[in-house]
């Protein structure tokens, strides 16, 4: 519907009143400058003075500072997060999460060289290395300490049941000195990787031989011969090797059992003793072993010989590595507060690898 005043007579009002003397010139004065502003372009000029002055102000600083405070002001942050629990929002973002575009674009982004250059990267970390590591060393001494708690239950029943033949009496306590089952089970494996060792070297030689003789149809008895000394010696070596650096060897370490000395290692010497002692035990088949079964610290000739007890190990497991992360936050946290003396030591060596 058209406005009343629209249709009044030049002049009047909308009530169809007459106007004012002053009322009507002051209309036709602004009539009059308005068509010679748009005849001469005032019109323009003034538009476009305006909108270069909004444009101005709007790149001033003055107001990148005042959209700052308001951005970093509670009203944004309280617009935020009445959005993102509205429902019509939650529905918009599940609904893009199912649509297609995200799927071809996921296409895309696992097909494209850059995720496949991550992927390498990432497989290549050292950290990824050391725990895939970790993990299956966590791995293989679990199962070892499985079968070592078997071994024990069973060093005590073959114990118990070799006294009753021989007409001893039962231990009265029980003990920590590795039995009969348990080193064997070690000393079983130590003879499977020494021969897994051996096999190694003997097929290389005999590949060897049989390159610059041209002969393979059989052994003659000095290879028989010498790849016989050749296995006493490597396996003297790994023994010895080991008690000496290790006091224990691999199959001992599986089953969890060490050599009861003190430092690191046995001494050179007494690893010498010891394997002297094991030959001599074997020799009169196998008498020598008996003092495992019979002795109240399960010792064999080997044992006396060298001195050195077998003791079973503390079946403790190792934490992973990515489960002290974090943990020089908690050591801070439990530290004491009181302050370290200047003359006074400084943590011991056991106390520093704690921390480290």
């Amino acid at each position: 519907m058209a406005d009343p005043s629209s249709r009044a007579p030049l002049g009047e009002g909308p009530s169809g009143k007459p106007l004012p003397l002053s009322v009507r010139l002051l209309g036709a004065g602004v009539r009059s400058a308005r068509s010679v502003g748009k005849a001469a372009g005032i019109d323009r000029a003034v538009e476009t003075a305006a909108e270069e002055a909004m444009v101005a102000a709007v790149e001033s600083e003055a107001v990148e500072r005042a959209i700052a405070r308001v951005l970093k002001g509670p009203a944004v942050e309280e617009a935020m997060n009445s959005a993102l629990e509205s429902d019509a929002v939650k529905h918009a973002l599940i609904d893009a999460l199912d649509s297609e575009l995200v799927d071809e674009v996921w296409r895309r982004l696992l097909a494209s060289d850059e995720a496949q250059r991550l992927v390498e990267r990432i497989a290549e970390a050292p950290e990824i290395r050391a725990a895939i590591s970790a993990q299956s060393m966590g791995l293989i001494e679990d199962v070892g300490h499985t079968i070592g708690n078997g071994t024990r239950r069973l060093d005590s029943v073959v114990e118990r049941i070799v006294r009753r033949i021989f007409f001893r009496k039962r231990r009265a306590e029980p003990t920590d000195r590795a039995g009969a089952v348990t080193r064997g089970l070690a000393f079983g494996l130590d003879v499977l990787i020494v021969n897994l060792g051996f096999s190694g070297l003997a097929a290389v030689a005999a590949l060897i031989a049989s390159a610059f003789s041209g002969n393979g149809s059989g052994v003659s008895n000095f290879a028989l011969a010498a790849g016989t000394t050749l296995w006493f010696a490597l396996g003297s070596l790994y023994l010895v090797g080991f008690w000496s650096l290790a006091a224990q060897t691999p199959g001992m370490r599986f089953v969890g059992i060490r050599l009861a000395v003190e430092g690191r290692g046995l001494p050179l010497g007494r690893s010498i003793k010891r394997l002297i002692g094991m030959a001599l035990a074997t020799i009169p088949f196998g008498l020598g072993f008996l003092g495992i079964f019979f002795d109240g610290r399960r010792r064999a000739w080997d044992d006396r010989l060298s001195g050195a007890d077998v003791l079973y190990e503390a079946n403790e497991r190792a934490t992973a590595p990515w489960s002290r992360l974090g943990s020089h936050e908690v050591l801070a946290a439990d530290a004491p507060t009181t302050t370290k003396a200047p003359d006074s030591p400084g943590p011991s060596v056991a106390a520093r690898g704690r921390l480290a």
